[in-house]
């Protein structure tokens, strides 16, 4: 389906009811659309004893919830893996597809064409470190791909390797991209996997594995176009990937597993919660499900100034950029935080009987006997989703600020090491830094990069922060205080201390 064949999807349709044959609809997720029409067809038909309807599709928002119920349902998902996803491959490919014209160099290109295929399927599994997304990489990709190959392989002419890695770059696999990092990822796969040095006959096997940079050590390109020998190579493979396969480092296997790890603890959330749970006033309830969250409100705010603090709102002054931004960073964190003591101060009230229910409080409450954050919370900072852990980041960082403002005051700001996760906007104090080094050197903004160090201050920079407490998660640092071996590192590692700055553009191209 999905290319004009409605009219004739239905005509055969009655005429197999009728002879009570079987027939299969492929990819109704193609003609959601048009799927009312079938299932007011399926209503009407008086089938033969013998007649069976096979649908097919992918996962599809709008397909119709009734047409599924009605249907007796099978999922299949494809397993998961390089190894079996090169399997999958070769048993869609017939030996005469490999070794048409005996031409050693067009089966080598189709082997690198399934495993390159395979390393981008596979590679979503590491999302967001491995692509930022995920990209429908699919079986239609790989065929586009086989047929540029073979083509390019025709008469003898000389193959064009700029050709194949316009067309899989710009035309077939990275015309489903949309983030300039992982097209430059795809890029580096390409000029890796479809070169002349790796397939060159005149390299021994061993070099030509070297050559290849991602292939791991199991693979050798077989010297022969005989689809039984590929095989062979693919099933000496193990069965779990690892993160070198694709150019990752050892430590973003961990960071995935939590990931997945997060996901499934916050399914379970949604599983165990009661279908009654806020929907109406139960005392005991409500006073057992938000106890916890209100004594940790009240345990974080236990000696400090936050919910009783006044501040002035910031009003248009000489000050700096930076100085700017660090008060109101300042009265948004207070207003913030007296702003949720206000909503639980009256949660708890509710509970204890002293005050009436009101619509803002019920939302409130289901909120959190949901565990999520509520929306009036996140309107004003969004943080964690769950409200535990929300409620510590904002009265961390609220904290945090006031140490910022005391820098700030003794002109000691730009000069002391800073932790930008202190911030509840880090992205906007960047965006001051500039406009304040813009003022300094008397230029516009738009002439100014941002440039970081991690070994030296910045040489042609007027203003720089010197920024602390910065981690990766799910890669590696080059830096000498990591750990040599980075199979034995977490998933999460500190960083040394760095420079950042706006320069402009000038310096740069110098």
């Amino acid at each position: 389906m999905g290319q004009g064949q409605a009219d004739v999807a239905l005509a055969t349709l009655r005429e197999c009811s009728r002879n009570g044959d079987w027939l299969c609809l492929k990819n109704l997720h193609l003609v959601t659309a048009w799927l009312p029409l079938l299932e007011k067809e399926l209503n009407v038909l008086r089938p033969k004893a013998g007649f069976r309807l096979w649908l097919t599709a992918e996962v599809h928002p709008r397909f119709p919830p009734i047409l599924l119920q009605s249907s007796l349902k099978i999922t299949y998902e494809d397993p998961p893996g390089l190894k079996k996803n090169l399997l999958r491959t070769y048993e869609s490919w017939t030996p005469e597809q490999i070794s048409k014209g005996g031409i050693l160099a067009r089966a080598q290109s189709l082997f690198c064409l399934g495993w390159f295929h395979a390393v981008c399927q596979e590679r979503r599994n590491y999302i967001p470190q491995g692509w930022t997304k995920f990209y429908e990489f699919s079986l239609s990709d790989l065929r586009a791909g086989f047929e540029i190959i073979d083509r390019l392989f025709e008469g003898g002419k000389q193959f064009q390797w700029e050709f194949v890695h316009g067309l899989l770059e710009n035309a077939i696999y990275g015309g489903r991209i949309d983030n300039p990092s992982d097209l430059r990822i795809l890029r580096s796969y390409l000029e890796q996997f479809f070169s002349a040095r790796l397939l060159s006959s005149s390299h021994s096997a061993g070099q030509r594995k070297s050559r290849g940079g991602f292939f791991p050590p199991q693979i050798s390109l077989p010297n022969s176009c005989a689809i039984l020998d590929y095989r062979r190579v693919i099933e000496n493979l193990p069965e779990d990937d690892r993160p070198a396969f694709f150019g990752l480092p050892a430590n973003i296997a961990r960071s995935s597993q939590r990931i997945v790890s997060s996901q499934v603890i916050s399914q379970l959330r949604i599983l165990s919660r009661s279908v009654a749970t806020g929907s109406k006033f139960d005392r005991e309830l409500w006073s057992n499900g938000l106890s916890p969250i209100l004594n940790l409100w009240k345990k974080l705010n236990q000696g400090s100034t936050l919910i009783h603090q006044k501040v002035d709102p910031p009003t248009e002054s000489q000050k700096s950029p930076v100085l700017s931004f660090i008060s109101l960073e300042q009265f948004n964190a207070i207003r913030l935080v007296q702003s949720i003591h206000q909503s639980l101060a009256a949660l708890s009230k509710v509970i204890r009987g002293t005050q009436l229910l009101t619509p803002e409080v019920q939302k409130l409450a289901t909120a959190l006997l949901n565990q999520e954050c509520p929306l009036t919370w996140q309107n004003k900072w969004e943080g964690p989703e769950e409200p535990m852990q929300y409620l510590r980041a904002v009265v961390t960082r609220a904290l945090a600020i006031q140490s910022w403002v005391e820098h700030a005051n003794r002109q000691a700001l730009l000069s002391d090491i800073l932790d930008l996760s202190e911030l509840f906007h880090p992205d906007t104090f960047l965006n001051a830094l500039r406009q304040e080094t813009a003022r300094t050197m008397s230029c516009s903004m738009d002439s100014l990069v941002f440039v970081s160090s991690w070994r030296s201050p910045i040489a042609q920079a007027k203003l720089q922060v010197k920024i602390g407490g910065l981690q990766l998660e799910g890669c590696s640092f080059d830096g000498v205080h990591l750990c040599e071996n980075q199979h034995d590192s977490p998933s999460v590692s500190a960083v040394p201390t760095c420079y950042m700055a706006w320069v402009p553009q000038v310096c740069m191209c110098s």
